[in-house]
């Protein structure tokens, strides 16, 4: 059994908290949440405590880990507090929003010797993890390109867009990484557009909602992001590896099997209309499941602080091409 304590009781929070509550390996100790009335409503439906603050937690050497689902702003304070504490840490992407922080976080646990692994729970999703094994297993040959699509069923609200760091931060840092993951090589160029096309309100907060990134490698390999806060057919999420030797793809999850052609459609297979919690349910317990072994073995985790601090790299670098309208070449030092 590993003990745990669940930081955040929001809409992630109370899915991963449905998650640890279920997990045979898991003991949920305590639930922390700002907002307390939050908490209360988590640790009452599983039976578990609320914790007055962190540092209640941290303190107790019985806790074995931690999951971050709190807001990004916290993300650094609480990985550094409990990593320092000796606490195994699963945190929810992204770091945090400005790369010198990061940094700065790098430094402070450098030495603590616990898990640290970042919420980039796309690359445990089945389809997308089949996807990877036919490349490492060497299906499509060298690869030579990559295409991700991902596309959300619609804009969120302003409120959030005011303190996401943007379309390249909250929502394409996903793709960076598993763009990253597929490839298995890093990418030294990033040339990136944007544009307003959905919400107004989103440009007038500085942001894009409809965006287009390309990357390169050393080697020439290419990938191709495309990314909307809007498709009113429902969550697309798809990514394609091509190469020397064929081609796969994972597609859309869909609610039936069911394929309908009628006098207005042809092949019309509808996918799913809800947002990434109900896409990617499987994901988020195999991602659990990967940090649970490393927190108790002291391996490794599949999806490292690096990992996170790479994504992010992207982020700005793309952030940088879309201010400058120039191809940026990416450093990792």
């Amino acid at each position: 059994m590993v003990k745990m304590a669940l930081f955040g009781a929001g809409r992630i929070g109370r899915m991963h908290a449905d998650n640890l509550a279920a997990n045979p390996k898991v003991d949920l100790a305590y639930v922390y949440d700002v907002y307390e009335p939050a908490a209360k409503e988590v640790a009452e439906r599983h039976r578990t405590i609320v914790a007055a603050d962190v540092e209640t937690v941290l303190a107790d050497a019985s806790v074995d880990a931690v999951l971050i689902a709190s807001s990004t702003d916290t993300h650094v304070e609480l990985i550094t507090a409990s990593a320092q504490a000796g606490k195994a840490v699963l945190c929810e992407k992204p770091i945090d929003l400005d790369i010198a922080r990061v940094n700065q976080c790098r430094e402070a646990i450098a030495d603590c010797n616990v898990a640290v692994q970042i919420g980039f729970n796309r690359r445990f999703d089945p389809t997308h993890r089949a996807v990877y094994d036919a490349v490492r297993a060497g299906e499509v040959g060298k690869v030579e390109q990559i295409i991700i699509t991902s596309r959300d069923p619609g804009p969120p609200p302003a409120a959030y867009i005011k303190v996401s760091g943007g379309l390249y931060r909250d929502m394409m840092i996903h793709d960076f990484d598993i763009a990253r993951f597929l490839m298995a090589d890093e990418f030294v160029s990033v040339s990136a557009i944007g544009s307003v096309l959905v919400d107004p309100e989103i440009g007038a907060l500085g942001d894009v909602d409809s965006a287009m990134v390309l990357m390169q490698t050393a080697s020439g390999a290419q990938c191709q992001i495309c990314c909307s806060r809007r498709a009113v057919y429902g969550y697309d999420q798809r990514a394609e590896v091509f190469g020397s030797s064929g081609m796969v793809r994972s597609d859309n999850r869909r609610p039936s099997g069911i394929i309908r052609d009628t006098a207005t459609t042809t092949d019309a297979r509808v996918p799913l209309t809800n947002f990434f919690i109900d896409r990617y349910p499987e994901a988020y317990v195999a991602e659990l499941n990967d940090f649970i072994d490393a927190a108790a073995t002291g391996r490794v985790p599949s999806v490292t602080f690096e990992d996170g601090r790479r994504a992010l790299i992207l982020a700005d670098a793309a952030n940088e091409s879309l201010r400058s309208g120039a191809v940026v070449q990416v450093s990792y030092d």
